[in-house]
């Protein structure tokens, strides 16, 4: 087992991430799923040698929380001995329905698959951050719209057949589209891309690439592949661009010109809410094809006990299912039932807890473990985040998401929420279009939060104009009235 990974890092199976409960792993298995009994083997591995606490990521990631150092090289003993192998190195990232959907432009896993390869071949996982990531979305009814990438290729039609969309840092909101290609020339973008990322440094992100950077990616549409492509190293010097053959101006891949690099993307933990794209909750039922069902099923604020999780997968597995893919947005999504047997499932996932319909308000709330779960946390998250879903569930509309931090760190939400409730010494700070990070303007005790949330929610009730989303409410009413209606005692 190598050393813990640093907080920013992936923690992979082999490198463990220190959190305030403990190490935690995070999974995403080669196959694009799991088997109900390889989940209910995860689950009982979870059991024995963690917190009982298992989580989806808003990026579709299966994490295992509260290992120590002993506990964390037995799972992955467990983990290897089920027969699940898990992805190492630079995602490249798919949509969860990807090959299965008949609504998709394109089954983007050939393409993403020769975009692994080339990474490979040219070393790049050794020399890029670990918060470096790809996206080859073929479009259909679960996109991966709301999930940030460094480099994001999305099948589109046109009147030449179908091409790619090549874009770069964000979401499929906010990324900055370069060029649309066919699928040789978006592998042949996408990699040249990361490896000018690799040579600005580990830390570096798409992001950071210049203007002219981009407009020299821009310009190419065929050339050799990745493996013979020059060396981007210092001492390699510039890579030229050539379009239809002919040369254009060189590219110096170290250059730091007067053109500032483009806008950053939002946020780049796990388990977070994305940037501004909005795209369709993966919860309810989805007609693949004419025999072919998938059920998404979500997992409340990411997280959920082990034991739910088992009895959820094991009575998929006595119904009938096949396979269980993990989903962007915190949700499983699962393959191979009957609409009965679907029907039969959502029951019995709404009896233990579970996320079964789209508009559930607690879709809109990103929360932490919090106390007592993780060290770190000062107040309780979940229980306050339960409470405000079901006492003040309607104003939790798609126009803002509602952020609840046990600490400062914000792993939930790095980026700014609408409203952030955030525990300190204090107890439960509230922000305003902010982050967790912020010093909050005003306070209540932790075990009050709600209701302080309570009479904001009334406000909105009782201000709002016929057709205005809560966000748009929320603005109008104005940080300094808002703080202090959630202090009023």
């Amino acid at each position: 087992m190598n050393a813990f990974s640093r907080r920013g890092a992936c923690p992979a199976l082999s490198t463990p991430m220190q959190t305030g409960d403990g190490l935690l792993v995070r999974l995403n298995p080669v196959a694009g799923g799991l088997s109900p009994k390889s989940l209910i083997g995860l689950g009982e591995s979870a059991l024995r040698h963690g917190n009982g606490i298992m989580e989806v990521t808003a990026r579709g990631s299966l994490q295992i929380r509260g290992l120590t150092p002993a506990s964390a090289r037995l799972l992955a003993v467990e983990v290897d001995a089920l027969g699940i192998a898990v992805r190492t190195g630079v995602p490249v990232e798919t949509g969860p329905l990807a090959g299965l959907d008949t609504k998709e432009i394109v089954d983007p896993r050939p393409l993403a698959e020769r975009i692994r390869a080339a990474i490979d071949e040219a070393g790049l996982a050794q020399r890029l951050g670990p918060k470096v990531s790809v996206i080859v979305d073929g479009g259909g009814r679960l996109t991966m719209d709301a999930v940030t990438a460094d480099v994001r290729l999305v099948a589109t039609r046109t009147n030449a057949g179908i091409k790619w969309q090549v874009a770069v840092a964000g979401d499929g909101q906010n990324a900055k589209p370069l060029v649309t290609v066919e699928d040789d020339a978006a592998r042949d973008i996408a990699v040249p891309m990361l490896r000018m990322v690799a040579e600005k440094g580990r830390e570096a992100h798409a992001r950071d690439l210049t203007e002219r950077q981009l407009r020299s990616l821009a310009s190419w549409r065929s050339f050799a592949p990745p493996s013979v492509l020059p060396d981007i190293s210092p001492t390699g010097g510039e890579i030229g661009s050539f379009a239809g053959g002919s040369p254009s101006a060189l590219l110096a891949i170290g250059e730091s010109g007067d053109e500032g690099a483009i806008s950053p993307q939002v946020g780049e933990m796990s388990g977070r809410t994305e940037g501004g794209a909005k795209e369709r909750q993966p919860i309810g039922i989805f007609d693949l094809a004419a025999t072919s069902i998938a059920l998404g099923i979500g997992l409340p604020f990411g997280s959920m006990p082990a034991e739910k999780i088992i009895d959820l997968s094991q009575s998929a597995l006595a119904l009938g299912a096949t396979q269980i893919r993990l989903a962007p947005q915190r949700a499983l999504l699962f393959l191979g039932l009957s609409p009965t047997a679907c029907h039969s499932l959502q029951h019995a996932a709404a009896t233990l807890g579970f996320v079964t319909n789209p508009t559930d308000p607690r879709t809109r709330i990103a929360a932490c473990p919090g106390a007592p779960a993780c060290a770190s946390g000062r107040i309780a998250t979940r229980d306050i985040a339960e409470t405000i879903a079901a006492e003040d569930g309607d104003i939790l509309d798609s126009s803002f998401t509602l952020h609840i931090s046990g600490c400062a760190k914000g792993c939930a939400h790095p980026g700014p929420a609408a409203l952030t409730l955030v525990g300190g010494e204090n107890g439960a700070g509230l922000v305003v279009d902010g982050t967790a990070k912020a010093l909050p303007p005003g306070y209540r005790p932790g075990y009050d939060a709600a209701r302080g949330v309570g009479r904001i929610a009334a406000a909105i009730r009782g201000t709002r104009l016929r057709g205005e989303t809560a966000a748009i409410c929320l603005a109008r009413l104005g940080a300094a009235e808002i703080i202090e209606t959630y202090r009023q005692e």
